[in-house]
């Protein structure tokens, strides 16, 4: 009896012993902060609270509550999160200093994975631990989105309100659609959204249903037909705007490809829905670009003021039978003919009239849309199986 009592023992032993070995191996992704750590690393702003020192020490990704705890730091007393830092800083006490001495100013952002990301991170911490600290800061941050939506659904890329194209609504570099992203993982139930109260759930469900109209509503109509969005809309008209000098009004493949994947997620899609994706699938079918290739090749240094880092290399658009479509990031309105701009903000209608320094420095093909075509057909066939858009 007591050889198995003992026996009994040693496996509790061992399964404790395992048990505690696999949750300190336990890692939540900070994956969606990297173009934030790509920005703070590489392109050092004058107005950064703070930049890396040399040899910046960084947390391993298993210790998620130091990296959580970072995130409160950085998050500032309206709710919301500054852009372009490493979460996984192992920061000096006079770095944290003047971080938490900046909560104050409201330069707050959607723009470069900022905001949401941070909140389903607390949200996965909160789950993992049950600290409230972690919780709390969680649902100050969905508080700020709630504040930050316009009337008519949709979201400015800074909040509060600045000057100039950020007020716009915007998609470009997934903004608008990591909100919604987020905001559907507490609709759904989500099970790292499990401590959201019922009131606030009410709110998120709100938002992210005026969300969807607003994205419906800004879908452009070219020439009596639906195609598909521009970058960035205006918050009051909900039509194509420029941003910055060579981001114009356009038909823009890109960000919109990413739109329609999610819409294409919706359960049990309304006609609404339904005619939206129909119609952005057609547009992406009939604006294919054939037999081209992008290729980058080596070139002298590359001498510039707006350079941020050496350029060694050069690109220009290629012939190729073989290659698979592919689509220019932009579109002209009303002409759909292929866009491309310069900081000048000239039409132009080709890789090669554009100035290397944005020809390098900006993506103008995309392949984005074809991952909206590899999906509809299943899409097709589950919701609408006697209404096809791609027939010959």
């Amino acid at each position: 009896m007591l050889k198995i009592l003992q026996d009994q023992i040693k496996i509790f032993l061992l399964l404790s012993s395992f048990f505690a070995a696999s949750q300190s191996k336990t890692v939540i992704s900070t994956k969606p902060f990297q173009d934030g750590v790509n920005h703070w690393y590489h392109i050092k702003a004058n107005d950064n609270i703070i930049n890396p020192i040399d040899n910046q020490p960084v947390y391993e990704e298993s210790d998620y509550t130091k990296i959580a705890d970072n995130i409160i730091y950085f998050q500032r007393d309206n709710g919301g999160w500054p852009k372009n830092y490493d979460m996984k800083a192992i920061l000096t006490p006079e770095q944290i200093k003047a971080v938490i001495s900046s909560k104050a100013n409201l330069h707050t952002t959607f723009d470069n994975s900022t905001t949401y990301t941070h909140i389903y991170y607390l949200a996965q911490v909160y789950t993992a631990t049950q600290t409230e600290k972690y919780k709390d800061a969680c649902i100050k941050g969905i508080d700020f989105i709630l504040n930050a939506q316009y009337d008519n659904g949709g979201w400015p890329q800074y909040f509060p309100l600045e000057k100039g194209y950020s007020r716009y609504i915007t998609f470009n570099d997934g903004a608008y659609m990591g909100i919604m992203n987020l905001l559907k993982k507490v609709v759904t139930n989500d099970a790292n959204f499990a401590f959201v109260d019922a009131k606030t759930r009410k709110k998120v469900t709100v938002a992210y249903e005026k969300g969807i109209d607003c994205i419906l509503k800004m879908q452009i109509n070219d020439k009596g037909k639906l195609t598909a969005w521009c970058q960035q809309h205006n918050e009051k008209t909900l039509l194509p705007e420029w941003a910055r000098k060579f981001e114009p009004p356009s038909i823009c493949n890109g960000e919109s490809a990413e739109i329609v994947l999610f819409l294409m997620n919706i359960d049990k899609p309304n006609e609404k829905i339904i005619n939206s994706i129909q119609s952005a699938v057609k547009w992406f079918s009939d604006s294919k670009i054939y037999n081209t290739r992008v290729e980058t090749f080596n070139a002298p240094d590359l001498d510039s003021k707006y350079n941020t880092k050496p350029v060694t290399v050069d690109c220009r658009v290629v012939n190729d039978p073989t290659a698979p479509p592919i689509w220019t990031r932009y579109y002209e309105l009303v002409t759909e003919r292929p866009l491309f701009c310069d900081r000048n903000s000239i039409y132009l209608y080709s890789l090669a009239e554009v100035g290397r320094e944005r020809r390098v420095g900006y993506a103008w093909y995309t392949y984005n849309p074809e991952k909206v075509l590899k999906q509809y057909p299943a899409w097709q066939k589950k919701w609408v199986p006697t209404a096809e858009v791609l027939k010959p």
